[in-house]
């Protein structure tokens, strides 16, 4: 079983707005200082990351396709990470995974995709025009 989970997924017009939350799937699994990251797969196309927060600090990094739009925040006492998407447009339709880093000397960036793992169980996000 995958240590985290997703939820928030929605169908939702063009323009709207939805937040997906990624929390931790145990009890006794926190986050700690991790680095998470959010990436999203449409029908058809490979995955591709949308963003990534430390933990710790709360430092951010965007992929252009949302940078703007989407923004990451964390709630590290409750062991979750909110992405806050607004101006959503029919290409962010995809369903959403949220991951953690775990790869030796990983990189925290939505580029590094090969650096994260036990990916949940993702969430659906449909976006009409």
């Amino acid at each position: 079983q995958a240590p985290v989970v997703e939820s928030g997924g929605d169908s939702v017009q063009a323009g709207g707005s939805l937040r997906l939350a990624c929390t931790s799937s145990s009890p006794t699994y926190g986050f700690g200082s991790s680095c998470l990251g959010w990436f999203r797969q449409a029908a058809g196309k490979p995955r591709e990351g949308v963003g990534t927060i430390w933990m710790d600090d709360g430092e951010t990094e965007y992929s252009d396709a949302v940078k703007g739009r989407f923004t990451l925040s964390r709630d590290n006492a409750e062991n979750t990470v909110y992405l806050q998407m607004n101006n959503l447009k029919p290409e962010d339709s995809a369903i959403y995974y949220c991951a953690i880093a775990v790869a030796e000397g990983y990189v925290c960036r939505p580029t590094s995709g090969g650096d994260f793992g036990y990916f949940g169980p993702g969430t659906r996000v449909t976006v009409s025009s």
